[in-house]
């Protein structure tokens, strides 16, 4: 019998706070128990306390994790709810990803002050983004706007775009529709024209090691698809060694025992793109995902890899 809350460890975003409220109102369901077993723990990371520079310049994937995982690791916390996108491909001796919640809708939602869609900005117009994919992306699409870095988190960032620091900007559809902020999107970008980041849209719960306990409690959250998907999206990655400075976008779909994927890399002006696609049975999702990746590490070269990390 658990006689301290199960404490659930967080960044302190609107939107990390409405991630980890969401996991533990599925655990209150999932075992009958009331709202004060859980207790939802904040934790400062470097990425939310550095936010004017680009997280190339900072350290890449890892700055929304690290604090969490040395809490997680000292047994302050019992388990952290995090973006999978956010998740690096190596995870600290002792931790692992325990349960992935099913994925919420993966597109990039375009917001624009004035235009209702990204090709119909005027020239020269302003677009924020913090991401080196959405920028290169956006460059490849079109190449006569200009690209400014937009840090902080959604309220942050569309409070910059009403107060005309940029003309437009884009925000993951997910965290908008967890935030309840549908509203402000003004188009939904198609995959196959704009290809989200791996793990975009789904939330994983990462645990210690050997913890049972913990492990049970998470288990029944745990939605097949979304683990294979992600298991395939992060092994494109590992492939890669894709972090935060690296343009590199993937999307794996899972439809009964068939798997799609489509991968890309790009270089940060957007002239040069490499991408793959597969559909194979599912067996090792992992597996299919790195063969992409080191299919496209091949065909772009080692020059290509200069320079990023």
């Amino acid at each position: 019998m658990q006689t301290k809350p199960f404490r659930i460890g967080t960044r302190g975003s609107a939107l990390a706070l409405a991630q980890a409220e969401e996991v533990r109102a599925r655990l209150m369901s999932a075992h009958g128990l009331e709202e004060m077993a859980f207790e939802i723990v904040v934790i400062s990371t470097l990425g939310d306390r550095v936010t004017d520079r680009p997280l190339s310049e900072i350290g890449g994937k890892g700055l929304f994790t690290k604090e969490i995982e040395e809490a997680l690791l000292d047994g302050r916390i019992d388990i952290a709810v995090h973006s999978s996108k956010d998740m690096p491909t190596v995870l600290p001796d002792g931790l692992e990803l325990s349960a992935f919640l099913e994925r919420e809708d993966p597109r990039d939602a375009f917001i624009g002050r004035d235009c209702k869609k990204l090709t119909d900005l005027p020239k020269g117009a302003r677009v924020g983004s913090s991401s080196l994919r959405r920028q290169a992306l956006i460059r490849r699409i079109r190449p006569d706007l200009r690209v400014e870095i937009f840090r902080g988190n959604v309220q942050t960032r569309l409070k910059k775009l009403r107060d005309g620091v940029v003309d437009a900007t884009l925000l993951a559809n997910a965290g908008l529709r967890r935030l309840g902020l549908e509203s402000v999107i003004s188009q939904l970008l198609p995959v196959d024209e704009f290809l989200p980041a791996p793990g975009q849209g789904a939330i994983c719960i990462e645990s210690r090691i050997g913890d049972t306990q913990c492990g049970e409690m998470v288990s029944k959250l745990h939605h097949r698809d979304t683990g294979l998907a992600l298991a395939c999206e992060r092994g494109f990655l590992a492939a890669l060694d894709g972090s935060c400075r690296t343009p590199i976008a993937g999307l794996a779909v899972i439809t009964g025992d068939r798997l799609q994927f489509h991968g890309m890399i790009l270089s940060p002006d957007g002239t040069i793109v490499h991408d793959t696609s597969t559909e194979d049975a599912v067996v090792d999702a992992g597996d299919i995902g790195r063969k992409q990746g080191e299919l496209l590490r091949h065909a772009a070269g080692p020059g290509f890899f200069d320079g990023w990390n």
